[in-house]
């Protein structure tokens, strides 16, 4: 497996030279995916310092910049410890090189019956991912990764044409039902959608319940979004616009759930149900998620790979929520998912 090297600062472009930077799609990606980092980091340290938090993190991000041997790199951003935010990650990375059949099937199982006999794929993959762990029992946990792939012909079939997706969403994971924070959440979401094609709210919102299901639970781990993956049935431009919109509709969307519920008085209770309902989350994370996957499977960077796992989480044995409680209602809509909008 390839080991990551730190670096002091990170290069202007992750890019290899003139064959990366002329392409448009690797280019201007890269180009979102910093920015977004950039302006997410700014509006969540924003947050911080209007409350007045200093924490263990100082209420900043911290920056690690690191090179993939392989072949590119990324920008690891992470607050821990601040008033409003227990943990706050948002990392950038653009990676190339070669990657194993099995790497490729967990990028896009649609092809797997392709290359069970292939060799090595040589690959192009950049994304901005991003998870948002609040203190406050009544702020939700935000997830959003938004990333771009590429692949040529495996080594051993020359000639196959190149290929090209884009992947993504948004969702947010409450451990308390407020049905004015998820419907401003969700209409933030449709908005983005609408303005390329009305069709797509509905069918994305549906593809994030049933990609964000933990299978063994029989329940999502949250209250959704969108999400979507292997989108490349439009023109490349018109795609990367659609990305572009959703990744800048992130702060919007959270920013003000978050202003409204930091302060929110709670108790010890609402802290522990708070903890089971992160245990949901690492569960999803490491078991099913295929982000996580094809991480591990080409050398990723372990750190970025497994920082949206939040500080602290809690598995209590056969826990069940008393039926009508405030509980009961965020776990009985987790596996019963419903339309908000």
């Amino acid at each position: 497996m390839e080991k990551e090297t730190p670096q002091s600062a990170p290069p202007p472009t992750f890019l290899r030279g003139e064959e990366d930077s002329s392409s448009p799609a690797r280019a201007r990606f890269e180009r979102l995916i910093r920015r977004v980092q950039a302006e997410v980091c700014a509006a969540l340290e924003a947050v911080e310092e209007g409350s007045g938090g200093v924490g263990v993190g100082g209420g900043v991000f911290r920056e690690d910049a690191w090179t993939r041997p392989g072949g590119g790199g990324g920008i690891s951003r992470v607050l821990q410890g601040g008033r409003v935010f227990e943990k706050a990650a948002v990392n950038v990375s653009v990676v190339y090189g070669v990657m194993p059949p099995e790497a490729y099937r967990a990028a896009r199982p649609d092809a797997a019956a392709g290359t069970e006999k292939a060799g090595p794929v040589p690959f192009f993959a950049a994304g901005v991912s991003s998870v948002i762990h609040p203190n406050n029992p009544f702020a939700p946990t935000m997830h959003f990764n938004y990333r771009y792939f590429e692949t040529e012909a495996s080594q051993d079939t020359p000639g196959a044409p190149r290929q090209w997706w884009f992947g993504g969403g948004t969702d947010l994971t409450p451990s308390y039902i407020i049905e004015e924070d998820i419907k401003h959440f969700h209409g933030v979401q449709k908005q983005a959608c609408d303005k390329f094609d009305p069709t797509f709210y509905p069918k994305f919102k549906k593809w994030c319940d049933d990609y964000f299901h933990i299978k063994h639970r029989g329940e999502c781990r949250g209250v959704g979004g969108i999400f979507f993956d292997d989108l490349s049935d439009r023109d490349q431009e018109t795609l990367l616009d659609f990305v572009t919109e959703c990744a800048e509709s992130v702060i919007p969307a959270y920013i003000p759930i978050i202003e409204r519920r930091k302060d929110t008085q709670f108790t010890e209770k609402h802290r522990a149900w708070q903890q089971l309902r992160r245990g949901r989350y690492v569960e999803f994370n490491l078991v099913y998620d295929r982000g996580t996957t094809f991480g591990l499977k080409t050398g990723g960077r372990i750190e970025s790979i497994l920082v949206s796992l939040p500080l602290t989480a809690r598995w209590e044995y056969d826990h069940k929520p008393e039926e009508g409680t405030e509980e009961w209602k965020l776990l009985d809509t987790c596996i019963n998912p419903k339309e908000w909008i």
